[in-house]
């Protein structure tokens, strides 16, 4: 009996301890706000419409960061809010605000992530995950937020790298109608220029996007001018790019948003780890993960990693220290990520993955920089005017 009596006392006293523990959790919130999208006209029937593009990844790094947090007797929490197509995206962000909210997830396009930063007056940090825009990273500069997706330059200039190996130095652009192919337009154009590239030919495309019309008649003929080493295609909507392969006056490799492309994440990607957060996601979301999934992880990721670290939940802390040197992040890349403490743009190798392979990962070897090589892609600290 005194046997029984005293492994009951045991048991209630770890029993007390642990309910303790639990009570005197440090919780960690973490706000996730987009915004319902309208399905976009399809090229084809073959890829799905993905409405959850972001929420998924973060959900991964949530569940990353709770597993830890068992240790370290810390609770994270993210609250989603998805605000309906037409609804009122400040309001809902000026809402989180005031229930407390320090650090978001923002997927929102530029226009409206401009809006937030006008509205957050330096109260949160935002980690951005849906923009590429080279604005943001160069002269429009947002001190409140943090960037996750490569942007167009840093996308421009791991192709770049990559046709200078190759020795493919010969361009034909072809830019499509919409403004964002004419910044992506501007960013090759940049980065033909920085590593002694050619645009021999320049054309914007003004045909129709029927399919059987494009593929036969516009293309062999719209593709004929002088001699060329790779055909460059600006088309972030997905409205033409695809039906350029194979259908060139000229027989020669396709680049750019089609054929070979630059992407933070690609479902290819297997080496350094990355077979095992590709099958995590899979099970968890049931589809492969897109590069706002990865771009969502990472940032409730830094978030964990920071809180770990200084224990320290409001965003001036959490800010200051994921612009230091101390900070590390592990992105199955193969290479530490941080970030840039100018622009608050994520360091990241870029994949160049063509659709059933990945290709390489600059930045490549012999790019040089005195500092960090990952600074060889986009802009750097010298050619910005942000601080």
């Amino acid at each position: 009996m005194i046997f029984i009596r005293l492994l009951l006392c045991l048991l209630l006293s770890l029993f007390l301890t642990s309910h303790s523990y639990a009570e005197h959790k440090q919780e960690i919130k973490i706000a996730y706000l987009s915004q319902e999208k309208q399905v976009p006209a399809a090229l084809s029937n073959l890829e799905p419409f993905i409405g959850d593009k972001g929420l998924q990844g973060a959900l991964l790094g949530l569940k990353d960061n709770n597993t830890t947090g068992q240790f370290t007797q810390q609770s994270y929490r993210l609250k989603q809010v998805i605000v309906p197509l037409g609804g009122d995206v400040d309001l809902a962000f000026t809402e989180l605000l005031k229930q407390g909210f320090q650090l978001f997830i923002v997927n929102l396009p530029a226009a409206q992530l401009v809006k937030l930063h006008q509205l957050n007056n330096n109260q949160a940090l935002l980690f951005d995950i849906a923009t590429r825009s080279d604005a943001f990273r160069h002269h429009q500069c947002l001190a409140d937020v943090l960037h996750l997706l490569p942007s167009r330059a840093m996308r421009a200039d791991a192709l770049a790298q990559y046709m200078l190996k190759r020795r493919w130095r010969r361009w034909f652009l072809v830019v499509g109608n919409t403004p964002e192919d004419a910044l992506y337009a501007q960013a090759i154009k940049r980065s033909a220029k920085r590593f002694g590239m050619q645009v021999i030919a320049e054309k914007k495309w003004l045909h129709t996007y029927d399919a059987r019309r494009t593929a036969q008649a516009d293309i062999p003929v719209f593709t004929q001018v002088d001699d060329y080493d790779v055909l460059v295609v600006a088309d972030e909507q997905g409205l033409f790019g695809e039906y350029i392969s194979y259908r060139s006056w000229l027989p020669r490799p396709v680049i750019g948003t089609q054929g070979l492309i630059a992407t933070a994440w690609h479902r290819t990607h297997e080496q350094w780890g990355a077979v095992q957060i590709q099958n995590r996601f899979k099970a968890l979301a049931k589809r492969q993960m897109q590069e706002q999934d990865y771009a969502a992880y990472l940032a409730v990721r830094a978030i964990g990693e920071t809180a770990t670290r200084t224990h320290a939940v409001d965003a001036k802390s959490i800010k200051g220290y994921l612009l230091s040197e101390k900070f590390k992040l592990q992105g199955y890349k193969g290479k530490p990520l941080s970030f840039r403490s100018w622009n608050g743009q994520l360091r990241q190798p870029v994949l160049l993955a063509a659709p059933t392979s990945l290709v390489t990962a600059p930045p490549l070897e012999g790019f040089l920089h005195p500092q960090n090589e990952l600074d060889t892609l986009g802009y750097d600290q010298p050619e910005t005017q942000c601080q």
